[in-house]
């Protein structure tokens, strides 16, 4: 009986499976940033566009000019918003192509070990095999000695 299998690099593979899904999580916690920070700026579009429809008079209606004052203020108010809101989508993105870049890298190194172990198993199981046929030509080697001499031996009683 051969003997078993055992990767000396088992421990090193199961870390570089966990680092693998700790990355999987990293990026899906930044694509959840990534879908919020769009998020956020989609509504502060779609606040402006609302504060520029509520902005507009019908025709031969007393325009306030506090209130008109006031909208203006605001809409720069969001537009600095929108500004930063593209920024951080800016920076959501580069987290996601970092956390991306880094998932790659840990799923090459685990395929790496991973493929190294099915080589080492393949070699194993080839020396097993061959270390089996050695076995069984001995064995043959072995009764074919002992079939003639004890055929002889009870054939001369």
């Amino acid at each position: 009986m051969a003997a078993r299998f055992r990767f000396r690099l088992e421990s090193l593979l199961k870390l570089r499976h966990s680092l693998e899904e700790v990355a999987q999580r990293t990026l899906a916690r930044m694509l959840v940033l990534e879908t919020e920070a769009r998020a956020e700026l989609a509504s502060l579009h779609k606040a402006q566009l609302e504060t520029v429809e509520a902005r507009r008079t019908a025709l031969n209606q007393v325009i306030d000019l506090e209130q008109w004052r006031a909208v203006e203020r605001f809409l720069l108010v969001l537009e600095r918003r929108v500004a930063a809101a593209q920024g951080e989508v800016r920076k959501a993105q580069l987290r996601v192509t970092a956390a991306r870049q880094e998932l790659m890298r840990a799923h090459r190194a685990h395929l790496m070990l991973v493929r190294l172990k099915e080589r080492r198993q393949e070699q194993h199981a080839l020396e097993a095999q061959r270390d089996e046929a050695r076995d069984m030509d001995e064995m043959a080697v072995l009764r074919y000695r002992i079939g003639p001499s004890s055929q002889a031996s009870e054939a001369t009683p």
